[in-house]
């Protein structure tokens, strides 16, 4: 397989040095294979069997977020256990030598097989079907004592796990996901841990459940009381915020975009708000850029490896300002803070993959 060409464009360059050892971005989590089906006219119906007009392959779960940040120029440590059956050999391929993600702390298992993850996107939403089993082996024990790093993702549970409070004790910036708690109890337990945490990125339905309002700008500044940045997501409607320590508050509708596959887009949105986060951006701008990387995802088929990179990222600023109608319009107005930016990205940056299972010698 041969790798995407390393000519990643560093956003960081001006807060720390190529040479700076450590990771910028340190996950943990389960890696899936991803299987997703996309322009499906209704859901499956017992007995019947309908034709999707796309289909995808990639790895998905954690590698979501890791490929988001590493295509965003992020130095990525992934933790994580890897099947030694086929989807195992293709998502380490793909990260590690595609992706350019660093999986030394991660590990092969004998014997267990890769967890699958069936999406079937419908109407711009999902479902999904998952199976798989426990890794026998857990995200503190793959990490140990943790790197160095600027930042970390870590999931809301009503246990932190062992490395992600060593890395906030060492002064790692951790950025806080959740999933859905289909007991319906949503523990206040987790709300505590929030201590540990440098910010907190859930959806609108996630951050009302955690705090049990019924409106997600009460559970905005709910969760604001308990994190220094509190973000919640709205879907179509954008994603507002609260940065306690610059005292800045921003709500930033979405990009007027037809959503064709929605997988993975919360986690490009997370990557690139910590982008924004670790570059020293004023929240407004984290917000913006965080929805054009989403927006620029569910454009395209493929999960993880539809999120963009700084070449797709380019390409857009250029055909938005080619318009002559745009030039002057607000919305473009609102990304002026790019246009520097964009200015220092290399022609030959990162683009998007295909995200389909080839022979080695087309991947």
């Amino acid at each position: 397989m041969d790798a995407i060409p390393d000519r990643r464009f560093d956003p960081l360059s001006t807060v720390r040095a190529p040479s700076d050892g450590g990771f910028d971005l340190l996950l943990a989590g389960t890696v899936f294979q991803d299987i997703i089906f996309t322009g499906l006219p209704h859901a499956p119906e017992p007995g019947t069997e309908i034709w999707s007009e796309g289909m995808g392959s990639c790895p998905g779960g954690v590698a979501n977020q890791a490929i988001a940040a590493a295509r965003l120029g992020l130095r990525t440590g992934l933790a994580a256990a890897f099947g030694d059956d086929g989807y195992g050999d293709y998502n380490w391929k793909i990260l590690a030598g595609q992706e350019h993600v660093d999986l030394s702390l991660s590990r092969r298992i004998p014997g267990w097989h890769s967890p699958v993850t069936v999406s079937l996107s419908v109407h711009n939403d999902r479902s999904l079907v998952t199976h798989g089993h426990p890794a026998p082996v857990t995200s503190s024990e793959l990490i140990g004592s943790p790197p160095q790093a600027l930042a970390g993702i870590a999931a809301l549970d009503e246990e932190i796990e062992p490395w992600a409070v060593a890395a906030h004790q060492a002064g790692v910036k951790l950025f806080g996901d959740v999933g859905w708690d289909p007991s319906g109890k949503w523990s206040p337990v987790r709300l505590e841990n929030l201590q540990y945490f440098h910010a907190f990125l859930p959806n609108q339905r996630e951050a009302m459940a955690f705090t049990g309002k019924d409106n997600p700008w009460s559970a905005l500044y709910a969760l604001a009381d308990r994190v220094p940045v509190a973000v919640v997501t709205l879907g179509a409607q954008g994603a507002m915020a609260v940065d306690s320590e610059t005292g800045e508050e921003e709500w930033v509708p979405s990009l007027p975009v037809t959503a064709y596959d929605p997988t993975g887009a919360g986690d490009c949105f997370d990557a690139a708000f910590i982008v924004g986060s670790l570059a020293g951006w004023p929240l407004g701008n984290r917000l913006r850029f965080a929805n054009l990387c989403a927006s620029l995802a569910v454009q395209e088929v493929g999960g993880s490896l539809a999120a963009p990179g700084w070449g797709d990222i380019a390409d857009w600023w250029k055909r938005a300002n080619s318009r002559p109608e745009r030039q002057s319009s607000q919305w473009l107005r609102r990304f002026g803070f790019l246009a520097d930016i964009i200015s220092d990205v290399p022609l030959a940056a990162q683009r998007r993959a295909t995200a389909t299972i080839a022979h080695l010698s087309d991947a």
